[in-house]
């Protein structure tokens, strides 16, 4: 894919005013906003990966598995410069390439197609071993989910596989607004461990505690950074 590069909006704070261009009875409006500050925290300060490197070999690469909600990834790829904001009011419509859930194809910057629960994990799992196998180990992979995927046994064996292979250039963030069906006894954070996995739980609308989990160092074992949020209205 070669996308061309257009200029950045502004930052955090214009956020806002770009997901309010998206419109439409199909938002999955809270699933959406849950996820907003950890996507920006992760595209401004951690991943190394932008409109210009999108197709460079060693990139690091995003994947949201969380993808029923993708309004705020849409609005941080619009704010970073991946394609222009004119894009958004046309959100979900016939032509737009912007969809209900994302569309490696067809929208800028975005990794995977997605949207139906427990994709993410087992795909992201699978780029990280297959960049350790090219010797690309700059790269990092990493991929969001949502507490409720966690209900998916495919995220449990991608969860095993990670930790007992070592893949340290993967890390999940877990959006946890209490959504899951079944409990975590422990907590979700204990379930990575249990599994190999270094993790950390932060409160996820804090810029610096997610800045922190994000960047921690964990040599040997993938990493789990779960953010417990209360969804936005």
């Amino acid at each position: 894919m070669t996308f061309t590069a257009v200029r950045r909006a502004s930052g955090y704070a214009d956020l806002p005013r770009l997901m309010s261009l998206m419109t439409g009875d199909e938002k999955h409006g809270p699933a959406a906003t849950s996820t907003l500050d950890a996507l920006w925290v992760l595209y401004d300060r951690v991943l190394r990966v932008s409109p210009e490197t999108v197709d460079a070999p060693d990139r690091d690469r995003f994947l949201l598995s969380k993808g029923h909600g993708p309004m705020a990834y849409y609005a941080v790829l619009a704010a970073k410069g991946f394609f222009a904001e004119s894009l958004l009011p046309g959100f979900g419509s016939y032509d737009s390439p912007l969809g209900h859930h994302p569309d490696r194809t067809l929208v800028p910057g975005a990794e995977i197609g997605s949207g139906s629960l427990g994709h993410g994990l087992p795909l992201a799992a699978g780029t990280a071993l297959g960049l350790r196998a090219q010797g690309l180990s700059r790269s990092a992979v990493w991929v969001l989910i949502g507490d409720a995927e966690l209900d998916e046994g495919s995220n449990h064996e991608a969860i095993a596989y990670a930790g007992a292979v070592g893949l340290e250039r993967l890390h999940t963030i877990v959006i946890d607004n209490a959504s899951a069906t079944h409990g975590r006894p422990g907590g979700i954070a204990s379930r990575f461990e249990a599994g190999g996995w270094s993790a950390a739980t932060v409160d996820g609308r804090d810029h610096e505690e997610l800045y922190e989990a994000f960047t921690a160092p964990h040599p040997g074992r993938p990493h789990a950074v779960v953010a417990l949020v209360e969804p936005k209205a």
